[in-house]
Order: C-alpha cells, then structure tokens, then sequence
C-alpha cells in the first residue's frame, strides 16, 4: 500500500499527466458532439444500420492516443529524470513499482474517463434528438457501452505504461502506442478484402472498441470477446515490460 501511495503523491505531481487527462476528457467529450453533429446533418440511406451509442462514444478512439502517451510518460519520465533509481532502490523487488504505477493509472484514467463517456453519450444524444436518432441510458447494453469505454481507455494507458517501460523512451514509446493502436489498421488495408474481414476484429484498437458498440458487426467480434482479446494484448506488453524492469539496470 505505501508504494501505491507513493505512486499516487508522484502521478498527481507532475503537470504533465494533468494535461493528459484533460485533453483526453475533451476529445471524448468534443469529438462525440462533433460527429453526432455530422450524422445529423447526413441523414443515413435506406436500410443502413445506425448505432447512436458508437456515434457518441467517437471520441474514445481518439482520446485513446492520449492517455496511452499518459501511459509511456508515467515511466519514462522517471527514467529521463533519474527517478527511477531512488525508486527502484527504495523498492528493490521492481515488480511491486510497476504493478503499483499500474493500479495508480488504471483507476486515476478510469475515474476521470467515466464521467467524460457519460457526458460524451447524453451531449451526444441531445444532438441525434433532433433527427430522432437518439437512445437512452435504459436501454440494454447502453452501460456497458458507456463502462467498457471507460475501461478500454484505462486498458489503453496501461498498453502506453507497458510499452513506455519495455522502451525506457519517450518517444519510442509514444511512436510504439501509435503504432500498436493504429498501425494494424493501416497493414490491414493492404492485405485482401475477404483476408482483412477476418483479420480486423482481432486487432489490438478494434478489439478493444467492440465493447463500446451495440449493434451487431460482422467485422469486430463480440463486445466481451473483444475486451478479453485486447486484455490479452495489454497483459503480454505489461509483462514484457516487468521482464525487462526485472533484467535491465536502471
């Protein structure tokens, strides 16, 4: 408990995961008005499926970048400054630091997430009222969507802490978050259509974002399967990067 607390003191200390965070609750909540806006004024064709949830929640991909940066510099910066070596020689075992800077992230960007999603979902869906595309907040799987959002971010800054700590590097890091998150992706497009169609549901973001939507796509899988698949993702880059603290000298 006293190195979580000790965490706690350093996270709330530097201004830079502040900023983080604020910027990640304005793109959850900016973005979601902004594309509700754009689907409102684009009225859908004819037998094209609309999931007025997965409208709201858009900004969750993109704030998604930020708290991952949040993730790598919640490390590296004790290892640009030196830190790491008061803390690794108050802390000698090294595995209870990253556990505890884990517990630290996940909870502080969930806890701050939460209220972003909730307010990103009830801006999003005054917006879509208009056109009467909106849902509501009783519908089934509506908070799941608004939860699993919440903590596919804080999945995410934990996916920036492990790589941030397998990297021991600000902008590696940074550039390996964009590349695990989006990259993919970007191969995937390259590879055949029916190939890709298989491929994507598995990928690290897409698995991840299955959580959030409420309609049925053939392209992602499951909404519990792919919370579990980009889990999986995050446990093997954490680990890797607790390997690494435990074999390398600071």
């Amino acid at each position: 408990m006293n190195v979580v607390l000790a965490e706690l003191t350093k996270f709330r200390s530097v201004a830079s995961t502040a900023w983080s965070l604020l910027s990640a609750a304005g793109l959850i909540v900016g973005f979601g008005i902004l594309y509700a806006m754009v689907r409102v004024s684009h009225p859908l064709t004819e037998g094209s499926s609309f999931d007025a949830v997965a409208v709201s929640l858009a900004g969750v991909q993109v704030a998604q970048l930020a708290v991952g940066v949040l993730g790598v510099l919640v490390i590296t910066n004790e290892y640009a400054n030196g830190l790491i070596r008061t803390t690794l020689a108050a802390v000698p075992r090294r595995t209870p630091v990253l556990r505890s800077k884990a517990v630290v992230l996940a909870a502080v960007t969930f806890a701050l997430s939460l209220p972003a999603v909730v307010g990103a979902f009830l801006a999003g869906q005054s917006v879509l009222s208009a056109k009467h595309l909106d849902t509501s907040l009783a519908e089934p799987g509506v908070a799941r969507a608004l939860v699993g959002g919440a903590g596919y971010l804080a999945l995410v800054a934990l996916l920036g802490l492990g790589l941030g700590t397998l990297l021991r590097h600000t902008a590696g890091g940074v550039a390996a978050v964009f590349g695990v998150l989006l990259g993919p992706q970007m191969l995937a497009g390259f590879l055949p259509a029916s190939l890709a169609d298989d491929v994507y549901g598995w990928l690290p973001s897409p698995a991840g974002l299955a959580v959030t939507n409420l309609g049925p796509d053939p392209a992602l899988l499951s909404p519990w399967a792919g919370a579990a698949v980009f889990s999986l993702y995050v446990a093997i880059v954490l680990g890797a990067g607790a390997w690494r603290l435990r074999r390398r000298d600071a």
